[in-house]
């Protein structure tokens, strides 16, 4: 298993790249207390919106807060929201799309009508309506991230399965008796999946972005709680006058979008035959 990954790695240069980042980026998360050279929320009236120096590597905020600091501890609120939010995607929208592909009918006609209700919203602004109606908060504005993310997996598996339950395996089953839960677990499932693992791989990223911009609009991580978002917030108020307080969380998020992304695409052309390099 570890060598068809380090395979694949060298094989995919960029996608090796951002696995490596993103799995040193969760060990600094895990790490971040042990790491960190201070407290993400000790204040130093004394020494607000301070240059990068020896003491401060990236500097410090209005509050004298260190950024290294709060950029390491913002790591681990940051992924810990995307990750909720996909999850919650996939726990709410993909048995959806299996009951639609696989029983069709009136149940497909309503579900394929909702569907395409919550997509002709905006994402973002129907996520800010849902977390006007959950509460603020990380944890409420994540879920409503998830929520609105549901409808996209559930249309993808809805394809996946239409097209897989024409199989003659499934037939085998059905004439074998197989339950309706027994035939969707074990039949359409697993061959409807590969294009879901992409599609989760992307989504990641789409949620770090959400949550930043649900952090940056004061919805997601409240003060004095360090995230990306958040930071990135917070320096905007002063951008005139410390424009690099920006960079370090603005890249953070860059990056880190960045290498889901590339790891999605990269997972897209191992998975799809038609999609590799002869």
């Amino acid at each position: 298993m570890i060598r068809s990954v380090l395979r694949w790695a060298w094989r995919n240069p960029a996608a090796g790249g951002s696995l490596v980042f993103l799995v040193g980026l969760f060990i600094l998360a895990v790490l971040a207390p042990v790491v960190a050279p201070y407290s993400p929320t000790a204040q130093n009236a004394n020494d607000t919106l301070a240059e990068p120096s020896l003491q401060h590597w990236i500097g410090t905020d209005d509050l004298g807060r260190d950024i290294l600091s709060r950029l390491i501890h913002g790591a681990p609120a940051t992924l810990y929201a995307s990750f909720l939010a996909v999850t919650v995607a996939c726990v709410i929208g993909i048995p959806i799309g299996l009951l639609a592909g696989f029983l069709g009918g009136w149940v497909d006609d309503v579900i394929s009508r909702v569907i395409d209700a919550l997509l002709s919203f905006p994402a973002i602004v129907l996520a800010i309506g849902v977390t006007g109606a959950l509460g603020i908060g990380l944890t409420n504005g994540m879920l409503a991230v998830g929520i609105v993310f549901s409808p996209q997996l559930a249309r993808l598996v809805r394809a996946q399965t239409l097209v897989v339950k024409q199989e003659l395996y499934v037939d085998a089953a059905r004439c074998f008796g197989a339950s309706l839960g027994r035939i969707i677990l074990r039949h359409i499932m697993p061959n409807a999946i590969q294009p879901v693992i992409v599609q989760v791989t992307l989504l990641l990223a789409v949620a770090l972005l959400a949550e930043a911009s649900l952090s940056f609009l004061g919805l997601g991580v409240q003060p004095p709680q360090p995230s990306w978002g958040a930071m990135l917030a917070r320096a905007y108020t002063y951008m005139e006058i410390a424009p690099e307080q920006m960079y370090a969380p603005g890249i953070a998020i860059l990056l880190t979008a960045l290498a889901f992304n590339t790891l999605g695409e990269a997972l897209r052309v191992a998975l799809d035959p038609t999609m590799k390099r002869r």
